[in-house]
């Protein structure tokens, strides 16, 4: 993953209108400890869907994905993008075998604590999905949350190969990636802006200017965000283009 580029005020200002698709990075700083542990805090939250969907709603979608595509019956899974591991745990406490890859390491970190002290069949894996090995035998293999739009398209196509080839015979992949209009929608979204004396992007006070960009060439939506610190004036781009 590309590491942000230091910026200053007057580059925000003349920034590319329209930046070229996944030009200035793949995604938000995931693997970054300081950024892994605040997006955490989003994934465990319970007061809204944003970072992970809140527990009733993952304990539905846990009983379909058992009782509808599994049928009840116990097998390998794999959890690609599997966060704090909140759908494999649900699935491993119902008898399934679960192995989830993720590159945020305070999300494995809190994965593999939960899976220790309830004494869950989860493996959890500090890797980048588009490198990693995802070994065979599943039954089912997940990429879910819309995490395949953020991909380029070779490394999406590879991903897919990737998770087909680790599937025993028969087994489902399950996908959910955003529709068409909800790409187009996160390009169209417009500017915005906030302050805060701490948040996702920073420990300390600073301003994120976020901008949305669509592409109807490409049919590619870019968002950037420019996090101003309020101390310096120092600025950090973080850039995400969907497809």
């Amino acid at each position: 993953m590309k590491e942000p580029d230091p910026l200053t005020l007057i580059d925000v200002v003349r920034r590319a209108p329209e930046p070229a698709p996944w030009a200035e990075g793949d995604n938000i700083p995931w693997h970054e400890p300081g950024f892994s542990a605040r997006m955490l805090r989003e994934h465990l939250s319970q007061e809204h869907d944003a970072a992970s969907r809140r527990a009733e709603k993952i304990d539905g979608h846990v009983r379909w994905i058992h009782n509808r595509l599994l049928t009840g019956r116990p097998t390998r899974v794999l959890d690609l993008g599997c966060g704090p591991g909140l759908y494999s745990s649900r699935l491993a406490a119902l008898g399934h075998e679960c192995t989830g890859i993720d590159y945020s390491p305070a999300s494995i970190e809190y994965a593999t604590r939960t899976a220790s002290e309830e004494h869950l069949q989860c493996t959890y894996r500090l890797e980048d999905i588009r490198a990693a090995e995802y070994g065979t035998g599943f039954g089912l293999a997940m990429l879910i949350y819309g995490e395949l739009n953020i991909f380029r398209p070779d490394d999406a196509a590879l991903i897919l190969h990737k998770a087909y080839d680790a599937l025993d015979p028969g087994g489902v992949l399950l996908l959910e990636p955003h529709t068409e209009a909800a790409v187009e929608a996160q390009g169209k979204q417009g500017r915005s802006w906030r302050s805060a004396q701490t948040g996702l992007f920073s420990d300390e006070p600073h301003i994120c200017l976020t901008e949305g960009t669509w592409s109807d060439s490409s049919r590619t939506a870019t968002v950037r965000h420019f996090v101003v610190d309020a101390s310096t004036g120092d600025v950090i781009r973080h850039a995400q283009t969907f497809q």
